[in-house]
């Protein structure tokens, strides 16, 4: 604690006292009145106020008002906020581009940025604003490292949009493209879905990945449960990250730090979430990253395991009827968190940044009354959780099918091999693409890529071809959107780009997916698939320098997050 200027002692300023006290401090202590900050200001507890606001898209684009609710809060409380921000990139933009792979690539220079910031300043407390797919994991990945009393805000969902009596989302303007290109959807029409699809700011609106993350991070209990939700365009969202900044400023007093939160029990329960809720297979590659941050044992196996004994409870896009508006006007975390407690699938002594347990909060769910979102136990969509790991010859390390959006758990056909996204892309658009084939899509992968950029171009394209949509699988090395859904097994690992056996298949192959056996295989012997790798040759490099090159040499597999060590 540091002297407050009367002689007294103020409780939770416990790091910022090396910045900002004493006659040696005088010089910081300048710069900081330079830009209006007062002594008495400094001698409070320093909060940063990490913000991944920017003005290229609309899921951070309103960031700003919410850090100056969260900053308001903690003035409020008795703390001293300063904002700073870090980059972000749109998925949703950048989606079917080479810029797609920065995507994951931003997960980890945004930990990078958010733990250099906040070593550098020495802040007492810190709230990480987030408000897309990367920023989530990327920012609790640092309160994971920095261990000072932090939570994770999230600026919330955008409102659905609607056109011709229906909702639409981001994911119907993608769908969109594959029916214009396959000739049944004209100009105006692909207009009006791209023109009535984002009606304002907010994250991607159904259970796709900032969602899923927005709801994991609920669980895992770094982000406040039943505030983080609120959605981006309603008014209760600044009242709820004023309530954001007070929060944090209990949690510095009382010196509760991340290290206490995220455990190896809070973890199973995000993925519990995740599997109930059909939410995104990108939270495999996010759970396993902030699980190593706090070098907690978790594997790529611990979500098959939890998931097989969890239901599917939540009718959510894009696999089901819902967005998240209505998952929140339904009751939200706190009514899924009830269910699942109810069923004993969760572990409900984990703390949340609220203050209370996981089943103290549950205890306040507010149930809407007839609301179908949020299944009752005894009522599940399906018996066990959107989340499958598949294993066999062609993923011996793994990969990941998100079983939520389709029916079909069997699939045997000719492999289709391309070597990038793009390639697919054109073969599908051009007419290609035969009922019952198996597009393979490789050299996208962590290294290969490199940044695993998502498909959600091909997957959307087939999705909007009917005779495609319920006949064709797809698997690669890269990863998927949220908003995919079908057959589609991503993150298959090893990856083509370190001789993975994905990069032995050939034109023709016979692949199988089998998803209750949980195997993956192409149909050929062991020794036609060990000679074809050993005839493998690695494919230079794509890039020879910079950020994509260093995070290509440091990148590890899929199927342990996909983390630079």
């Amino acid at each position: 604690m540091s002297n407050n200027g009367k002689g007294g002692k103020t409780p939770g300023k416990l790091y910022s006292i090396a910045v900002t006290e004493g006659p040696s401090r005088a010089g910081a202590r300048s710069m900081f009145r330079a830009v209006g900050f007062t002594r008495e200001d400094l001698a409070k507890p320093i909060i940063g106020i990490a913000n991944t606001w920017t003005e290229i898209g609309p899921c951070n684009f309103h960031l700003r008002q919410i850090a100056e609710a969260v900053k308001e809060g903690i003035r409020e409380a008795g703390g001293t906020p300063m904002e700073f921000n870090t980059v972000t990139i749109s998925d949703g933009i950048t989606m079917g581009t080479e810029g797609m792979k920065a995507s994951l690539i931003s997960r980890e220079v945004i930990a990078d940025s958010v733990e250099l910031v906040a070593r550098g300043n020495q802040f007492d407390g810190l709230v990480a604003i987030a408000g897309c797919d990367k920023n989530m994991p990327g920012t609790v990945m640092a309160l994971a490292r920095l261990d000072i009393p932090s939570l994770m805000l999230y600026g919330g969902s955008i409102a659905p949009g609607h056109l011709n009596g229906k909702v639409v989302t981001i994911q119907d303007v993608y769908e969109a493209i594959g029916a214009h290109a396959a000739g049944r959807l004209d100009d105006a029409g692909l207009e009006a879905v791209e023109t009535h699809a984002c009606p304002g700011v907010g994250a991607c609106g159904g259970q796709f990945t900032a969602n899923t993350m927005a709801m994991a991070c609920e669980f895992l209990g770094i982000s406040p449960i039943g505030l983080s939700g609120v959605p981006a365009f309603l008014g209760e969202k600044l009242a709820a990250s004023r309530e954001a900044g007070r929060m944090v400023m209990e949690l510095v007093r009382k010196g509760v730090k991340p290290s206490q939160i995220l455990t190896r029990k809070a973890m199973e329960n995000a993925i519990a979430s995740v599997a109930a809720s059909g939410g995104s297979t990108n939270a495999v590659l996010h759970l396993l990253a902030i699980a190593n941050e706090e070098k907690i044992p978790l594997t790529i196996d611990d979500f098959d395991r939890i998931s097989s004994k969890t239901p599917l409870l939540c009718d959510l896009k894009p696999g089901g009827r819902y967005v998240a508006v209505d998952y929140q006007e339904a009751g939200g975390s706190r009514l899924l968190a009830q269910r699942l407690l109810d069923a004993g699938l969760l572990h409900g002594e984990c703390l949340n940044v609220t203050g209370k347990t996981l089943k103290e909060e549950a205890a306040d769910a507010k149930e809407t009354a007839g609301q179908d979102v949020i299944r009752p136990t005894k009522n599940p969509i399906k018996p066990t959780g959107g989340l499958v790991i598949l294993k066999g010859n062609l993923s011996p390390e793994g990969s990941v099918i998100k079983v939520a959006g389709h029916k079909r758990l069997e699939h045997r056909g000719p492999a289709r091999v391309f070597d990038s996204e793009h390639a697919a892309f054109q073969a599908v658009e051009s007419g290609k693409i035969k009922p019952n084939d198996v597009i393979v899509i490789r050299y996208e992968g962590p290294k290969g890529g490199p940044g695993m950029q998502e498909m959600l171009a091909v997957t959307a394209a087939v999705a909007g071809i009917p005779e495609l949509s319920e006949t064709v699988a797809l698997l690669t090395d890269g990863r998927f959107s949220g908003a995919t859904h079908g057959l589609m097994v991503g993150h298959v690992a090893p990856e083509a780009a370190v001789g993975g056996p994905i990069a032995a298949v050939r034109e023709g192959d016979l692949i199988h997916f089998d998803i209750p056996n949980r195997k993956l295989n192409v149909e050929i012997s062991q020794e036609e698939l060990s000679a074809r790798l050993k005839d493998w040759k690695a494919p230079a490099p794509r890039f020879e320098r910079g950020v994509f090159r260093k995070y290509a040499d440091s990148v590890s597999s899929a199927a342990q997050g996909a983390v630079t060590n």
